[in-house]
Formats: C-alpha cells, structure tokens, sequence
C-alpha cells in the first residue's frame, strides 16, 4: 500500500490517505495529479526521488525505444498500474538515456526491478500479461513483508 508518493511534477512528498481513490490524489504543493493510476516516465534525478520519497512498493520498467519486447510490454504496464493503483507507484526509465539501469546492474530489457521502501525486493526480466504482472507485484510484497516480520523488521 502507497502511503506518501513523490509528485512528479514538483517531487513534494505526499501522504495518501487510505480509503481515498488513487485517481483523486493531488499533491498538497503544486496541486498536480500524483498519477497512482498511471506509469510515471522518470529521469535519473526523477526516479532517485521517487525511490526517496515514495513509501511503499515502487515497480521500475527498464526499456528502451528499439526494443521490440519493450514496446509489447508498454501496454501491459500501463494496464497493471491501473490494477494496482494505490498499491504500487509504477514508474519507466530509459536504459539509453539514464544511468541507473547500469548502476541496478540490468542485463537485459525489459527489465522489472520491484522496491519497497526505497529497497530492492524483487527482479524479473522479459514481457508479461498485466495481471501476471500484478499478481507477481502483490505476491513479491506479501513475501517481503513476510520476511521482515521473521526479521522482527516493521
């Protein structure tokens, strides 16, 4: 569950109330839509801010334009940022214009590289169905949260 997102027009930081739809979610300093329903396109800059700010799982695309599995990817994306909105900031880096694909270490692409709390929890590579992708977000959370709870982490 998303509890405070950066905005991704100013950065700002903003808590999201429970219960209130994601599509509904403005940021408190610049009024913008938080876009919980939607994959944000981030920079470098960008997508360090949102790993920062952003409480909760964050989802990352690595892609690339000449990247035919890429392209066929984008709509399944998109359609599971609706699925989870609210419960996961989904965002898209670059690989040819960024340099945080190189620093995550990416292979290949698309490349899907889960977060939570601003930590890697999970990688996976290759295309799949929005709900395929959903699901494995949702599952990838739970056994997180799983673990840290045998951690004695909160």
């Amino acid at each position: 569950m998303i509890t405070q997102a950066a905005c991704p027009s100013c950065g700002a930081a903003n808590r999201i109330a429970p219960g209130r739809p994601p599509e509904a979610a403005k940021c408190g300093k610049c009024g913008a839509a938080l876009a919980l329903a939607k994959p944000v396109e981030v920079d470098d800059a960008a997508f360090n801010l949102h790993l920062e700010r952003t409480k909760g799982p964050v989802l990352v695309d690595i892609w690339a334009p000449w990247c035919g599995p890429c392209r066929a990817m984008a709509p399944q994306f998109e359609a599971a940022a609706g699925q989870l909105a609210g419960e996961a900031r989904l965002l898209k880096i670059n690989a040819d214009t960024n340099a945080a694909p190189a620093s995550l270490k990416v292979a290949g692409i698309p490349a899907l590289i889960l977060f939570e709390n601003g930590r890697e929890i999970a990688r996976t590579g290759g295309a799949m169905p929005a709900a395929a992708l959903s699901e494995w977000v949702r599952n990838r959370v739970v056994e997180a949260s799983a673990a840290a709870a045998r951690r004695g982490v909160a």
